[in-house]
C-alpha cells in the first residue's frame, strides 16, 4: 500500500460521524457485504463498477471523500482511481469497516458499567 496516500483513522471518523461533520463516505465493497452492514450514511458503489458509475459522484469532485471497504485494500484502490480520475480530497478509512467496527465496540466496552 502507498503510505504517502492520505488515510483517516477510524477515531477521527467517529469524531466526524457523532458530530453530523461527513463529507461523503463511499462504500466500495461487493454487494453481498453491503447487504450484510452498511453503514447508513454511505454511498455504495463496488469498486469494480467504480469506474463506470463516476458521474453519480462527480459533484464531490472538488470536495473530500472518505472510501471504505472491509479491511483497506479496495478502499485503497478506489482512491488511486478516484485521484487519477481527477478527485482531489480522497481519503481511505485506515482499517476499513473491521477497523470501524471493532473500535466502536472496543468503545461501549469502555463504557460499561
Amino acid at each position: 500500500m502507498d503510505t504517502q496516500l492520505p488515510c483517516i483513522e477510524v477515531e477521527e471518523f467517529c469524531r466526524r460521524q457523532q458530530a453530523h461533520k461527513l463529507p461523503l463516505v463511499l462504500d466500495v465493497r461487493e454487494q453481498w457485504e453491503y447487504e450484510e452492514y452498511h453503514l447508513p450514511e454511505a454511498k455504495h458503489i463496488p469498486l469494480p463498477e467504480l469506474l463506470f458509475r463516476l458521474d453519480e459522484i462527480d459533484a464531490w469532485r472538488g470536495k473530500e471523500i472518505i472510501v471504505h471497504c472491509r479491511s483497506g485494500m479496495r478502499g485503497y484502490q478506489a482512491q488511486k482511481l478516484l485521484l487519477q480520475c481527477g478527485f482531489q480530497k480522497v481519503l481511505n478509512l485506515r482499517g476499513g469497516i473491521e477497523a470501524l467496527m471493532d473500535y466502536m465496540v472496543s468503545q461501549k466496552g469502555e463504557q460499561a458499567p
